[in-house]
């Protein structure tokens, strides 16, 4: 069992075997969760995208709406400032769901004897197949992501579903195929597979450590009413668990993402002679920004309908929205900034290729 997980404090070695009345209660607890936030929020918001079709529009830097209008002509301390209310606003409701969904998730997890397989590719398969559906942006993925890996899931799996939380959700691989040609849309999925089935699993031989087993000590049966106390009493210390760490580094990316996209000149790829330079400074600063759902696909858009050139409308697409200042921060406290910055460069150095596949056939 991973030392992340004996760190919170959780008894797993009576809880790993938990009882069906707490397994039940804990699976009630991510289903109402993840109900209210996928019906009541996240996949009403994406359909409102998908159909606004070619009209999308984006009112802030970093997001779909405002709270404050920001302007050129204010101070640049002022323009990050409000910029960085406007994400916090604009993902009040994502993260609300992220910091109650991972303790929820690594509460039940931790009731279950076999949290990976044998295999870094079916692990990582496993994961892209539980992120996709998640549907939270790099950003909101992230305490989830540290929740799934205290539990005891591999890096692998941990790494997959956070790739494809953002990128392979149906809703978003739909815009993309809708808005940009086939081998554009077709580009970026090669780039998120590759992240996936490649990258994850090479970082799990890196960097994981042995797998240890938790001795099973089956309890007698308790009441529902234990089984309940019992749970959120794991609950409760599951999410101080992700909470203490994750909270700092979300307010810290807000404000970094905030400075960086104000410190960008205004219109500076409109027109713009398309360069190798200009691809690998573009394909940086796009994986650093964290964006919310979906946001990716839309400012790619709105950039390429502006007339941007399309070797870098590629490269934001295939790097914008996949990974975040605060994704990579919390994958660094979690699992390792080894981890952390070979996440970075890879999008990075991806984006940078698919950019350069773009300027050279011209897709």
């Amino acid at each position: 069992m991973s030392s992340q997980a004996q760190s919170i404090g959780l008894d797993l070695s009576a809880s790993s075997a938990g009882t069906w009345r707490s397994k039940t209660i804990a699976i009630i607890l991510m289903v109402v969760i993840a109900g209210i936030f996928w019906i009541d929020s996240r996949y009403p918001a994406l359909m409102k995208r998908y159909n606004a079709g070619t009209k999308i529009t984006a009112a802030g830097s970093l997001t779909f709406g405002k709270v404050y209008p920001v302007d050129r002509s204010m101070p640049l301390a002022t323009r990050v400032w409000r910029t960085t209310v406007n994400w916090l606003d604009a993902n009040r409701v994502g993260m609300t769901f992220s910091f109650l969904f991972g303790p929820a998730a690594l509460t039940f997890l931790a009731m279950i004897r076999t949290r990976r397989t044998k295999s870094r590719y079916l692990n990582a398969f496993l994961g892209a197949v539980a992120g996709a559906p998640m549907a939270v942006c790099s950003n909101c993925v992230a305490p989830i992501a540290r929740g799934l890996y205290a539990s005891g899931l591999s890096t692998e799996s941990v790494l997959a579903t956070m790739f494809s939380s953002p990128a392979l959700n149906v809703v978003v691989l739909a815009m993309s195929f809708a808005l940009f040609p086939a081998s554009v849309a077709t580009l970026k999925l090669a780039t998120v597979a590759f992240l996936i089935f490649v990258f994850a699993p090479m970082m799990a031989r890196r960097s994981d450590a042995p797998q240890v087993t938790c001795p099973i000590d089956i309890r007698p049966a308790e009441t529902w009413g234990q089984a309940f106390v019992g749970v959120l009493k794991s609950f409760a210390k599951s999410f101080w668990y992700v909470a203490r760490a994750a909270l700092p580094l979300m307010l810290l990316g807000a404000v970094l993402g905030a400075l960086v996209v104000e410190l960008l000149p205004q219109q500076a790829l409109t027109s713009a002679q398309v360069t190798i330079g200009g691809i690998i400074l573009v394909s940086l600063i796009s994986a650093f920004l964290p964006v919310p759902m979906a946001f990716d696909v839309a400012i790619a858009y709105i950039a390429y309908s502006q007339g941007v050139p399309m070797p870098y409308v590629v490269t934001i697409l295939c790097t914008l929205g996949v990974i975040s200042v605060f994704s990579m921060s919390v994958i660094g406290k979690t699992i390792s900034w080894k981890v952390a910055t070979a996440t970075y460069g890879t999008v990075a150095a991806l984006g940078i290729v698919a950019g350069l596949i773009a300027r050279t056939f011209g897709s």
